[in-house]
């Protein structure tokens, strides 16, 4: 079966390293894109260089124009201004929906059937910007954050508690921010529930570092924002889709009607595979769970309603 074709836009930290771990677990060419000239190109002459060592086939490509993207099956939306300490993903709003705007508008010319990831900041109102300007179905369309918001929410766990990584679950609710929702009854040690494993203060710091999790990184880099975690998230989400494993992940899909939000993305678990979102899973939730999701929401209905696009 021929390799699927990844088109990432955007060729700084995480747009770079999504392509190697790409490249690396061989799920696909790789071509990357950027504005910046000689970058994407340097790159994946770069990656490419290591290709025997790293015992993979896969082509990886960079170039300045979207016609270069052409027939893409999936897109990875990276472009855009990263976070600076004191900066919240708000401030980069405007500046950063011009770029989504334009830039998937190019791609839909050249790929209009492709599966998009976005990963833009503030992330759940630029994929509806990226819905938007690229025309693409629902299905074929979602955020990144929740598995990023998630597997930090699990590794504060693993790391309190001793455990491996590996038998860590967690979920994480709501929009990409400080407004996420985090929910501990529905995040696990090996089956086992983490209200029963830590005490409830506990579990709160656990939380509040979760929703801060982006800005501390931030604070420690001073120069720049994570790329690590964002992109091995990405590939995480790749996998699914184009390995057809069926996951069941938390990603900002867009809602119509689902945990009573309309006409936003929002971070919900779904099932996702080569379909794209299969289906969106609802979780009975508290009085005070759904509160705190309604929050969320309106803090993203906030962040539409202010666009200057």
């Amino acid at each position: 079966m021929a390799k699927k074709k990844i088109t990432i836009i955007g060729a700084g930290h995480v747009g770079a390293t999504t392509a190697q771990l790409l490249a690396y677990k061989k799920l696909a060419h790789i071509h990357l894109v950027d504005v910046v000239e000689g970058l994407p190109q340097g790159k994946a002459l770069d990656l490419m260089e290591s290709a025997p060592l790293e015992d993979f086939d896969s082509q990886v490509t960079g170039s300045n124009k979207y016609e270069d993207t052409a027939d893409s099956d999936i897109v990875i939306m990276t472009a855009g201004l990263a976070r600076k300490p004191g900066m919240t993903r708000e401030d980069l709003r405007d500046k950063n929906a011009s770029i989504v705007k334009s830039c998937c508008a190019e791609v839909a010319k050249y790929s209009p059937n492709c599966f998009m990831i976005v990963v833009t900041n503030p992330l759940d109102t630029m994929t509806w910007i990226a819905k938007e300007a690229s025309g693409l179905d629902k299905h074929r369309i979602l955020g990144m954050a929740g598995v990023l918001d998630s597997t930090r929410f699990r590794f504060f766990i693993a790391n309190e508690l001793g455990v491996s990584n590996e038998d860590v679950h967690a979920t994480v609710l709501g929009l990409h921010g400080e407004d996420m929702v985090p929910m501990p009854r529905f995040s696990s040690v090996a089956g086992i529930p983490i209200t029963e494993l830590l005490p409830k203060e506990k579990i709160d710091e656990l939380v509040d570092r979760t929703r801060k999790g982006g800005g501390e990184i931030v604070t420690l880099l001073k120069t720049g924002s994570a790329f690590y975690a964002p992109a091995a998230s990405i590939v995480n989400m790749v996998e699914s889709i184009v390995l057809e494993k069926n996951r069941i992940i938390p990603a900002a899909a867009y809602l119509e009607g689902e945990y009573g939000i309309d006409g936003l993305f929002m971070g919900v678990p779904v099932k996702l595979n080569w379909s794209g979102i299969a289906d969106i899973i609802e979780l009975p939730l508290t009085d005070e769970e759904s509160e705190a999701l309604k929050k969320s929401a309106e803090a993203v209905k906030k962040s539409m309603s202010q666009l200057k696009i």
